[in-house]
């Protein structure tokens, strides 16, 4: 088939449009012998048939093999410089009770950034001193309950943070452990929006500004000055930002070296993982290694001991290991115009090409990251076809131009309403970022393994909508 002229150039007219390319997919994904989509020993037409669409879905064996990689991988190369590692699971990416206690099960550490995500790993029975809590702007109230509870080690943000925390560990009696993050102003090549250590944002303190930083929170009997934080970014592919960030950050902890112990390094997360073909993602074992020379050589070169390294993996762990259903709707043919000199037959200027709007049951509210990143993903319907690919978008049901799942996709050109679409690598920030614009429910979220399935987070109904909105009391039958 001919190569539609409204594709990007990252995206080649597929071989085989029912294909599953193992490093985007869950591990669990397969096709039956008649070409049914199964995840987790279960056909995505059951899931659906079973809880509905939209629907996350998430391969529990898949989620906590990588999570165990992942430590593995860091264990082993630190370990060759002589020195522990500490893996942080970043429960922003994607976090329930269940989901806890997996990474708890693993021997993981968990990171949280809210008093909510801070209750929910609680809840999930992680012990709160294998917790990390972040945040730029912590309340008191969630800087207090993080003291009450144990939380082992806090990062301090800001200056006027590290005053704030020691007076709730005064208060509470006791001394707490923190971090403190540091700007280090690497330029990570990643969406601006997810570049998290350029100079002018909101995260951290300057590089420049972390011994006067430290010599604070020294000062105060009641905090315990551990080490420095760092994260450069999110969904990053270059190493070289990561290599550089570690760098800067064993030049500052060696210079704090001088005034007392710094016993260990966080060099956060931020990996980046297959959405489509053209990524092109670490291994967990390469970004290890990588990091373990850097910081051997920098402790060698200065002639002090290796600190203890911990990382903050989040996206890597589960990204991968989701995928969301949906239901196919209204299926539209658009022919759009070409510019001047493009390929493409039609009208005399630039002719025109065919991009079929496929549109599901979902869309931004469940899945914000094409509208706010311009994210590309990977689509496969839920049953094989031998029809010829056609170039589509995959849009959702919300009223808003910019309410799209898959921007750019060959599907088979026979696909029609009432088709099971699969997209995956949804795993990460999805439910975490979902919403109920247009008054849609979130989709629940279902764990599969070994041809089970089971409910981690229920979807929400008409009901519980409308079960916050105080009118109802006053107006119940017209609401209804």
């Amino acid at each position: 088939m001919t190569e539609n002229p409204l594709a990007p150039a990252r995206l080649a007219v597929p071989a085989d449009a029912n294909a599953l390319v193992t490093r985007i997919w869950p591990a669990s994904a397969t096709r039956t012998d008649d070409g049914a989509l199964v995840l987790g020993g279960i056909t995505a037409d059951d899931l659906v048939a079973r809880f509905g669409s939209p629907l996350y879905v998430v391969d529990e064996r898949d989620v906590q093999s990588r999570a165990v990689r992942v430590r593995n991988a860091f264990e082993d190369a630190f370990a060759r410089i002589g020195t522990t590692t500490q893996v942080y699971y970043a429960a922003k990416a994607f976090l329930t009770t269940q989901v806890a206690a997996w990474m708890a099960e693993a021997d993981l550490r968990v990171d949280v950034c809210t008093g909510g995500e801070l209750a929910v790993a609680l809840a999930g029975g992680v012990d709160p001193g294998r917790l990390g809590f972040h945040g730029n702007n912590k309340s008191d109230a969630e800087i207090a309950e993080a003291v009450r509870v144990g939380v082992g080690t806090i990062v301090a943000d800001s200056h006027e943070e590290i005053e704030r925390l020691a007076a709730a560990a005064a208060a509470a009696g006791v001394v707490q452990r923190i971090r403190i993050r540091i700007n280090s102003g690497v330029h990570a090549s990643t969406h601006e929006y997810l570049a998290t250590a350029r100079e002018d944002q909101k995260f951290g303190i300057p590089l420049a500004e972390a011994v006067r930083a430290a010599t604070a929170a020294r000062a105060h009997a009641s905090l315990a000055f551990v080490g420095l934080h760092s994260h450069i970014g999110s969904q990053i592919f270059d190493e070289s930002g990561f290599r550089e960030a570690a760098k800067r950050l064993m030049e500052v902890h060696a210079a704090l070296l001088a005034d007392g112990p710094v016993p260990e390094l966080n060099l956060g997360g931020g990996w980046g993982i297959d959405y489509t073909e053209a990524d092109s993602a670490f291994a967990p074992e390469d970004i290890a290694e990588a990091l373990a020379r850097i910081v051997g050589a920098e402790c060698a070169d200065r002639g002090i001991d290796v600190p203890v390294i911990a990382v903050e993996p989040g996206r890597y762990i589960v990204g991968p290991a989701g995928v969301t259903l949906y239901s196919v709707g209204t299926i539209k043919p658009v022919e759009v115009a070409l510019p001047d000199g493009a390929a493409g037959g039609g009208s005399a200027t630039g002719g025109s090409a065919v991009r079929t709007y496929v549109s599901v049951d979902g869309g931004m509210s469940d899945n914000a990251r094409p509208a706010l990143y311009d994210a590309a993903y990977t689509a496969r319907l839920a049953r094989s076809s031998s029809a010829d690919p056609v170039l589509v978008r995959v849009a959702g049901k919300h009223c808003e131009s910019g309410d799209i799942v898959v921007h750019d996709e060959y599907l088979p050109g026979d696909v029609r309403r009432g088709d099971v679409l699969a997209v995956a690598a949804t795993g990460a920030y999805c439910w975490s970022l979902s919403s109920n614009y247009n008054h849609v429910g979130r989709p629940p979220v279902v764990a599969v393994a070994d041809g089970t399935a089971r409910i981690l987070v229920r979807g929400e109904t008409i009901d519980d909508l409308l079960a916050r909105d105080t009118g109802i009391v006053a107006h119940p039958t017209a609401a209804r």
